[in-house]
């Protein structure tokens, strides 16, 4: 959407604040022998006690088999987005887990998602993974102006995947959202540079770097909802909700 209102960019800062404080007290509880049914009950119970409503529970795109069935998409080390959380879940010390929220406020939905490594900063290759993915974050950010083009986000994003040796999950990226959760244009994680459909101010938009340690292929898992990767390589995965002002990206959700 193209947020013009006053009152529709408050509330996307309230959301913002709301998400980026809930996601942070789900990370702190990510701990060895925690469910991710544990961090699911969590993570609506923290997002309606502060006045918002989770954007993902009962959630139906197009093309789904049947509403998503948690607030929280939870994945661990090869799944890569859409974890459906679980009593059966139980993390492990050395896990790399994305947590990833939106919620609706005031009408107005943000989306974002972090990943940790459970116990700690994990091995050598679990650091580079979280570190490139989150950096290439912060590079798609500051490629996103008034006037560019969405390929100019994609493009930085793959230069930050080829610098570490690591893979885009092409199929996968970001995405407009507003007054839906999901909106046109979709983000690619990889571009050129002046290509694609053009940034405009006012533009909401949730950017969302995937990299993987493999090959970046993925399949969809049995259930329907998560997508995990083919060749079993842990993946990562970060994403904040943008503004776009007249003098770059507001960050909506920060870390």
């Amino acid at each position: 959407m193209i947020a013009k209102k006053e009152s529709d960019i408050q509330n996307l800062r309230t959301g913002g604040k709301i998400l980026s404080e809930v996601l942070r007290e789900l990370a702190d509880k990510a701990k060895a022998g925690v469910t991710t049914a544990a961090l699911d009950l969590a993570a609506e119970q923290l997002i309606r006690r502060a006045g918002a409503v989770p954007a993902f529970l009962n959630y139906k795109p197009q093309g789904a088999s049947y509403p998503f069935p948690a607030a929280l998409c939870a994945s661990i080390n090869d799944e890569v987005v859409h974890g459906i959380p679980s009593e059966e879940r139980v993390l492990e010390a050395g896990d790399i887990v994305t947590l990833d929220l939106g919620l609706s406020f005031g009408g107005m939905f943000v989306d974002s998602a972090v990943s940790v490594c459970v116990g700690g900063g994990g091995d050598a290759g679990a650091q580079k993974l979280l570190t490139a993915t989150r950096e290439a974050l912060t590079v798609g950010i500051a490629a996103t102006q008034a006037g560019g083009h969405v390929g100019d986000i994609g493009a930085a994003v793959a230069a930050v995947a080829k610098k570490y040796g690591l893979s885009v999950v092409a199929e996968l990226g970001g995405h407009a959202l507003g007054k839906k959760p999901h909106e046109q244009p979709f983000i690619a994680n990889i571009g050129r540079v002046g290509e694609g459909e053009k940034i405009v101010e006012g533009m909401v938009l949730a950017l969302e770097p995937i990299f993987t340690e493999g090959k970046g292929t993925i399949d969809l898992a049995s259930d329907q909802w998560t997508y995990v990767t083919r060749d079993g390589s842990r993946a990562a995965h970060f994403e904040q909700t943008i503004l776009v002002t007249k003098d770059g990206a507001e960050i909506v959700t920060p870390f």
